[in-house]
């Protein structure tokens, strides 16, 4: 039963993100998830406030004795990225999350659990409902629209806020804390084309289908060797084509950019004298990617169908610039950085690659934490597109956020966990994207800190969040607000 969450521990902050798990709350879709979070606002007779872009400021006078220290600003985002299995039935525009508890961990029922960012905002509503808690002055900023361009972080103005340190709650490891992260850009790639009617007499139509990959953040998980789902697509259509006269009808792999696609889709014509050979061929590509990925993937299953010819294909001429493009493309991890390691400096995820009818559009992500190389990225991924004629177009792009190493939140984060449970945490800089960087940009003036409890596997439907550590997480919160300077 998804309600059992509710009697976790801590119950309040557990209750929040039952709530959340209630709200359909995909990018895009904020209405019903902001009203919910400024009802509770106002009910706990706290000003409330919504900007013209839609994030919700709340505000919470400090405990009587304690209005000397600091503001302090707490800070999540409403949304979640919604990924399910192919076999789950699920509607994220009206459907509730079914969760479920697995030992230590909840999880969801075949979609993304929205703990991303979920538990972050369920404990800044926990905070502001608790009357036992002691601090000084505080605000909570609850943004939207973060997954897809980072919308509600872009638009603040910079009168909005009044806090002068900012606890971010959008990390994913408990016992780290972030105190930096990758910046990011989109890359809108698109084929046009004139449809090709002339199926070759003789060819009959193959689907391919290419499922069972992990998939996952494509900034948290990249640098754990998962397949793309495209490349991997592309990589057999390429023999197809090269090898056995097939000709490209449809494609479809991946749906959001800051996802590692874990699906895709192709049909093509094939001349009938060689089905059983493709069929063979099918058979080999899935033990060879099993093997490729063992140890990494679990079981990736690639299988082929006889289905109705289609009415038209991808002429030949774009068809063989977009298989060379994409297996051009560079993809995952490129650079790691040296100051901080094992954590990736830059990557670039081959997020979606779609066609319909006289069109094929293509989406990449790409991440650094250095802006001269995640230019340099972004140049060398227009060129291979551009050298096979294709439209390269700059979508979204936001900074990065550079580490302050003489940051005095950090030292009072690091102080307080040492001394709550006797080991120092871990200061990380993440590579994925918080949306710290943007709100320094507006108020450069913040010293911020970004920690959170254990999240596995976000942006897939694997998502879960350990229990233990949300206990953790609440408990240092509350520690670390008791120990703010005066201003």
């Amino acid at each position: 039963m998804a309600a059992e969450i509710k009697d976790l521990y801590p119950q309040q902050l557990w209750g929040y993100f039952y709530d959340f798990t209630q709200i359909p709350r995909p990018t895009g879709h904020m209405e019903a998830v902001t009203r919910f979070v400024m009802e509770v606002g106002k009910k706990l007779g706290l000003e409330t406030v919504q900007d013209e872009i839609g994030n919700v400021l709340i505000r919470k006078p400090a405990t009587p004795g304690m209005e000397h220290l600091k503001t302090v600003t707490l800070q999540a985002h409403l949304d979640m990225v919604p990924q399910k299995n192919s076999t789950t039935k699920h509607d994220f525009l009206t459907d509730p999350i079914s969760t479920y508890i697995d030992g230590e961990w909840v999880k969801a029922q075949g979609t993304t659990l929205g703990a991303d960012n979920g538990i972050g905002a369920a404990a800044i509503l926990a905070v502001l409902s608790d009357e036992t808690l002691k601090h000084g002055p505080l605000e909570a900023l609850f943004t939207i629209d973060e997954e897809v361009g980072m919308d509600g972080a872009v638009g603040l103005k910079p009168d909005f806020l009044k806090g002068e340190m900012m606890l971010n709650f959008d990390s994913e490891r408990e016992g780290e804390l972030f105190v930096g992260c990758a910046g990011g850009a989109d890359l809108n790639i698109s084929f046009q084309f004139k449809e090709d009617k002339g199926v070759p007499e003789g060819d009959v139509a193959v689907k391919l289908s290419l499922t069972g990959l992990k998939g996952g953040h494509s900034g948290v998980d990249i640098h754990l060797g998962r397949g793309n789902a495209n490349k991997l697509m592309f990589r057999f259509l390429k023999e197809a084509v090269c090898d056995y006269g097939a000709r490209l009808s449809f494609i479809e792999g991946g749906s959001l950019r800051n996802a590692i696609p874990r699906e895709a889709f192709a049909i093509f014509t094939i001349p009938g004298d060689n089905v059983e050979a493709l069929w063979e061929l099918v058979a080999d590509y899935q033990d060879l990617y099993n093997e490729e990925f063992k140890g990494i993937e679990n079981n990736i299953s690639f299988t082929a169908e006889i289905v109705d010819l289609p009415e038209i294909l991808i002429p030949e001429e774009i068809q063989d610039d977009l298989i060379n493009a994409i297996e051009g493309c560079q993809n995952g991890v490129i650079t790691m950085l040296a100051e901080f390691p094992d954590t990736v400096e830059s990557s670039s995820n081959l997020a979606v690659v779609k066609s319909s009818e006289e069109l094929i559009e293509i989406k990449i992500l790409v991440r650094s934490s250095s802006e001269s190389r995640k230019a340099a990225l972004c140049s060398s991924l227009e060129s291979v597109f551009a050298l096979a004629g294709a439209k390269v177009e700059y979508g979204s792009s936001y900074p990065g956020w550079q580490p302050n190493a003489e940051s005095p939140l950090l030292k009072i984060m690091e102080k307080t966990y040492l001394s709550k449970w006797g080991i120092a945490p871990k200061v990380k800089v993440m590579h994925a994207g918080l949306e710290c960087g943007i709100i320094l940009a507006q108020y450069p003036y913040l010293d911020i800190v970004s920690l959170g409890p254990t999240i596995e596997h976000p942006h897939s439907p694997d998502e879960r969040v350990n229990i233990p550590s949300v206990q953790k997480f609440w408990e240092f919160i509350l520690s670390a607000l008791e120990k703010i300077p005066k201003k």
